[in-house]
């Protein structure tokens, strides 16, 4: 299997932002992700309840079928492009490892992801889903490309979250992206960026493992029952050997009750890091 060791990470945070749709606020407010937005009873106000709560009940097959109604009533509905960006991404990553062409067959998916995502933004210059939902679904396109396009692809991320935390800047979904972004653009070590400028023609942007640490720290304050984002801050917290820091936040994940179909294995992972550090 191929090692996605350059922004692979980055689109770790797809699945979260589950969160930031999937709650069901009441009638007459503006609908979570969409402040502006309207629950006035209207047809397409059921839809795309109906779709957050599937979505959240892990049926995005049943979500796309209600958001598909809003674009028929819509074509260029933001709210409704940007979820159906996220039913696209959860398509991809429910491909298994196993798949015959797993890869290419993910591809696919996150392709789609992506183009719905970049309608949301044609829709609607001001939604920062639209542009959380780039920046997301090209992480999950890198996650299963070559280095180089791997490369390629980062400089465009990082612009996509920045626009999404410059129109939101309490989105911690988005800051917990870009941390994961910084760290793995620090991990590429002097010589792998000597190779690609050589090799490649380019090379991959520059991260901060510190500001990794910062935004991840960040997504946490703003979502502190999110499993993955402490697990990624203790991650960062291993890389600049912080040990007793990493392992207060692996401790941290025990108690916390899973919110998404990854979560056990996020705790397992945080489990098995606390045994490979218990001694440093």
């Amino acid at each position: 299997m191929r090692q996605h060791t350059t922004i692979a990470g980055a689109a770790v945070a797809v699945f979260l932002a589950t969160a930031a749709f999937a709650q069901t606020p009441p009638a007459k407010m503006g609908r979570v992700g969409c402040p502006h937005c309207i629950n006035d009873g209207s047809a397409i106000s059921r839809w795309l309840q109906k779709a957050d709560e599937l979505h959240a009940a892990l049926k995005p097959k049943e979500a796309l079928a209600e958001l598909l109604k809003v674009l028929d009533r819509d074509a260029h509905h933001a709210e409704a492009l940007s979820k159906i960006s996220r039913v696209y991404i959860d398509f991809g990553d429910m491909i298994a490892e196993t798949t015959p062409d797993w890869e290419a067959k993910r591809l696919k998916q996150y392709q789609a992801a992506e183009q719905y995502a970049r309608k949301a933004v044609k829709a609607d210059a001001n939604l920062a889903w639209g542009y959380f939902y780039v920046a997301a679904s090209l992480g999950s396109i890198a996650a299963v490309s070559p280095v180089a396009k791997q490369i390629d692809l980062a400089g465009e991320i990082r612009g996509f979250v920045e626009k999404a935390l410059e129109l939101d800047p309490q989105n911690g979904f988005a800051y917990h992206l870009y941390g994961v972004w910084h760290r793995k653009m620090a991990e590429i070590g002097k010589m792998q960026r000597v190779l690609a400028s050589v090799f490649i023609g380019r090379s991959p942007p520059h991260g901060s493992v510190e500001k990794s640490i910062e935004y991840l720290k960040k997504a946490v304050s703003l979502n502190p029952t999110v499993i993955v984002s402490r697990l990624e801050l203790a991650r960062g917290y291993i890389t600049v050997e912080n040990w007793s820091s990493a392992r207060n936040w692996l401790v941290s994940i025990r108690d916390l009750p899973g919110q998404f179909s990854d979560d056990p294995n996020h705790k397992q992972k945080a489990e098995q890091l606390l045994e490979e550090i218990k001694e440093r």
